[in-house]
């Protein structure tokens, strides 16, 4: 930096730097993304151009609010002409939704070994396959079953669960045992994954009883149905769906955003773990998209969906949307 270098600042996404404004260099701090011009020959700054760390932010929530507001998340079920059919879990159930595509539309797919969703490639309609987590982001119809997309991002995804075995913390790596092979898996764990702990199942269940809840959710005899919390689209009702609820309800992936993040250090052997990542090259070793720790009533809403048994199917379905910030998450999308 010398007396000369000239500092600006750029709105996040904006493309014209004849819109830039002026700042001090002393502004620019650690986290902004920036653009820098040296003087030939030189490592001297001529200008660095700024997009603030806190813009970025901003930016970001707005953009996984839209997605979560305008979009869908789930496992491909099928494949027709220019529409896509996800399957969409909810606490209470599966239903399906539908993804309409156009020309327009834009494909984005994640790398195999890659949780950054800013190494994911362009893609198109004819790699999207049955099976492959999908979320996407358009027009979307008030009972939230018909998605007219605007964007698409999928991947091929592996959802793996089991109990911790060892915890590395230093080379940030934890080994499991593998709930369906019952065979070590390392999980690797980088900057781009999110650790989440989901809240103890003995005390939700406990909390429903207060409130007079009978399982499934439905109003014990004599008890209060407890108020509707804001947010999960008018208490949940949609024409034709399930038990009345449309896609407005509260969907996993919107459940596992509110969660409190977690850390390495805070895992400790014998903790059930659910944890989503993009298939890589090694069977016995995943890189961390989305990790879950405390995971039992996931694992339990994956072995009811298979009927007391458990299988990859059943735990990608419970999974589904809900991979995190490298991955398919709301919190995930945004480049």
């Amino acid at each position: 930096i010398t007396p000369d270098t000239v500092a600006q600042k750029i709105a996040r996404g904006e493309k014209d730097l004849k819109k830039a404004e002026a700042i001090k260099v002393t502004e620019v701090a650690k986290g902004d993304r920036v653009l820098v011009t040296l003087e030939a020959g030189t490592t001297n700054l001529r200008r660095i151009v700024v997009m603030t760390a806190t813009d970025i932010a901003k930016r970001n929530a707005a953009d996984r609010a839209d997605w979560a507001k305008r979009g869908v998340a789930g496992i491909v079920s099928a494949k027709k002409g220019d529409e896509i059919t996800v399957k969409v879990r909810s606490l209470q159930s599966v239903v399906d939704a539908t993804v309409t595509v156009k020309e327009t539309t834009s494909f984005k797919r994640y790398a195999p070994d890659s949780v950054k969703f800013s190494e994911a490639r362009s893609s198109k309609l004819a790699e999207v396959g049955v099976g492959d987590q999908l979320r996407a982001r358009g027009q979307k119809s008030e009972d939230g079953r018909t998605v007219a997309a605007e964007e698409v991002v999928f991947g091929t995804f592996l959802t793996k669960a089991g109990a911790i075995t060892a915890v590395n913390a230093e080379a940030k790596e934890i080994t499991v045992k593998d709930l369906i092979t019952n065979k070590p898996l390392a999980i690797k764990f980088t900057a781009d994954s999110v650790i989440k702990r989901m809240p103890d199942l003995a005390a939700m269940m406990g909390a429903a009883g207060r409130m007079g809840m009978a399982p499934g959710g439905a109003p014990a005899a004599g008890g209060r149905a407890p108020a509707t919390p804001a947010g999960s689209a008018a208490a949940g009702r949609g024409p034709g769906s399930p038990s009345g609820r449309g896609l407005g309800a509260m969907d996993i992936a919107q459940m596992l955003e509110m969660m409190p993040a977690a850390k390495i250090e805070d895992l400790k052997p014998g903790e059930t773990i659910v944890v989503s990542s993009t298939k890589g090259a090694r069977n016995d070793q995943v890189t961390a998209i989305m990790f879950l720790t405390n995971a039992d009533l996931l694992i339990q809403i994956a072995s009811a969906a298979g009927r007391g048994s458990i299988s990859q199917v059943d735990l990608a379905a419970a999974m589904a949307g809900a991979s995190g910030a490298g991955g398919l998450g709301v919190g995930g999308i945004v480049p």
